[in-house]
């Protein structure tokens, strides 16, 4: 079995993002990753103390981890959903392609 070109570059791209999302994991040890979301509130409480959110979470997770999994599920669910999007408008535009050539051929 030949592995195709197109193919080896899909396995590098799925290479460099494993390690774009490893290395700095490793590079980086005793990092705090933390989320737009906590800079934004202490940069908000540096500038203004007496500031008060005028909105509260509908839901609060127990832990950070239960946060990041949800965030990552949501994440996962938005992708699928655009991959779908995507995959059905090529598949029509392709399905379109085909129908053309095969009324020009019987012209």
């Amino acid at each position: 079995m030949q592995i195709s070109r197109k193919s080896w570059n899909n396995w590098f791209l799925v290479l460099g993002v494993l390690v774009l999302a490893i290395a700095p994991l490793i590079l980086i040890r005793g990092a705090e990753f933390g989320g737009a979301d906590g800079k934004a509130e202490s940069a908000i409480q540096e500038v203004n103390p007496n500031y008060k959110p005028w909105a509260t979470p509908i839901f609060e997770p127990a832990s950070g981890e239960i946060e990041s999994l949800l965030f990552a599920v949501q994440a996962g669910l938005g992708a699928g959903v655009i991959g779908y999007v995507i995959g059905l408008y090529r598949g029509r535009q392709e399905q379109r392609e085909r129908q053309e050539i095969r009324e020009k051929n019987h012209s």
